[in-house]
């Protein structure tokens, strides 16, 4: 109680409460935080971000519905729901990988899901954050004939990526770009995922973001590791060992497939064709893009 001027006693104002920010995490392995991890556990840049999202007066609610292994169908008809029930002012929707690793790949499909979800959870007022990613095939650097395909593939997702995040206003890295893929100190062993520093460096990209739109209000994660970054004989040792348990679970149905592709690759190639199948490819994405538009 206080005084006022006319000497009579005043309440005291009531401490404001705390600014709440709800940040969902929606997505596959990169999200999940695989490559960083702390203890028995794997941390990632989203947890790295939400840390720093609140100021000194505010409080995060993180959940991460991100899962190892998760395509765009997981996403959409599983994550989704969730992230929806949790009502979030933040939400992440970075995937698509896994999806270009599948022998059912259908870039219409998934174009339809991942527009889905981004309405979905914009017509609550969810600000999105995305990312477009690196082809598998160049990180592992696999032969040409085997690369090419996957990467047509990983460029129509992004481009679906790019549209969608423009479309809905997200706040969009591009890890494709060569500052990204060509710093081999920003990956993990297994080259497909980010280590501690490229943790740290996605979490702090998004944290200027999201600064410039007075959405984060806490200091930005630190870029410096506390774990040194993998040699180019961990790397080695990797592929010998668990990538090749990696890459039989994650595309184990597209093997067969994509020898065939790689042996059109070669045909074409031969012929001075192959021009013909990025026409093909770019056929396809535009009439992904243009049922979005439609929807």
């Amino acid at each position: 109680m206080t005084a006022g001027l006319s000497g009579v006693e005043e309440k005291a104002a009531p401490p404001t409460a705390p600014r709440i920010t709800r940040f969902v995490v929606l997505g596959d392995s990169l999200s999940e935080g695989v490559g960083d991890r702390v203890g028995d556990a794997w941390r990632g840049w989203a947890a790295l971000l939400a840390e720093g999202l609140a100021g000194e007066h505010g409080q995060v609610a993180f959940s991460n519905l991100s899962s190892s292994g998760a395509q765009s169908r997981d996403v959409a008809e599983t994550q989704l729901p969730a992230a929806l029930a949790l009502r979030p002012q933040l939400a992440s929707v970075v995937v698509g990988v896994n999806d270009t690793l599948r022998r059912t790949f259908d870039i219409g499909l998934l174009a339809r899901r991942l527009d889905r979800v981004c309405a979905e959870l914009t017509a609550t007022g969810t600000v999105l954050l995305t990312a477009c990613l690196p082809d598998p095939g160049r990180m592992l650097g696999l032969p040409a004939p085997l690369a090419r395909p996957l990467a047509r593939r990983q460029r129509a997702v992004n481009a679906v990526t790019h549209e969608l995040s423009a479309r809905y206003g997200a706040v969009h890295l591009h890890l494709d770009a060569p500052a990204w893929t060509d710093d081999r100190t920003l990956w993990s062993a297994d080259r497909l995922h980010p280590g501690e520093r490229g943790h740290r460096t996605i979490a702090a990209a998004f944290h200027a973001l999201l600064r410039e739109r007075g959405l984060a209000h806490g200091a930005a994660p630190s870029r410096e590791p506390r774990q040194p970054p993998p040699t180019r004989a961990d790397a080695v040792v990797w592929l010998a060992t668990a990538g090749t348990a990696w890459v039989v679970r994650r595309c184990g149905d597209l093997l067969p497939q994509l020898l065939a592709l790689a042996a059109t690759e070669v045909r074409y190639s031969a012929t001075g064709t192959r021009d013909r199948l990025d026409a093909r490819a770019d056929h396809a994405l535009a009439q992904a893009l243009a049922a979005t538009m439609r929807a």
